[in-house]
């Protein structure tokens, strides 16, 4: 729970808009209240039965999240992915080579099959 706590007081001193924090199951009820009580929008997906995602933080940006409406990060389009990790507060450079790689990569099998 430090990890959390500390995400937490990231984003309330205004250094992250948006936070990603995976823990384990059994601390959503905690989890939910903190963010309830501190008025902070939030959303949570099921990773595994033991594991969840939590996203917290500024309300345009869960409002993203909750448009693109997708409980598992490996079914986001590259365009999502992008989108998610800028909004994460990535490396906007690593960001870039990631996107690429991963157009790239697909690229690649499309003209194998094709």
């Amino acid at each position: 729970m430090k990890v959390f706590c500390h995400h937490l007081y990231e984003y309330e001193k205004g250094l992250r808009n948006l936070i990603l924090h995976t823990t384990e199951a059994e601390n959503r009820k905690f989890i939910e209240k903190r963010l309830q009580d501190n008025n902070i929008p939030y959303v949570i997906y099921n990773v595994t039965p033991e594991k969840i995602n939590v996203f917290f933080g500024n309300e345009k940006c869960i409002n993203v999240i909750k448009e693109i409406a997708k409980s598992d990060l490996r079914d986001y389009t590259d365009e999502e992915d992008f989108m998610l990790g800028i909004m994460l507060g990535y490396d906007r450079v690593q960001q870039c080579e990631r996107y690429i790689e991963r157009t790239s990569a697909k690229r690649e099998v499309d003209e194998l099959v094709g």
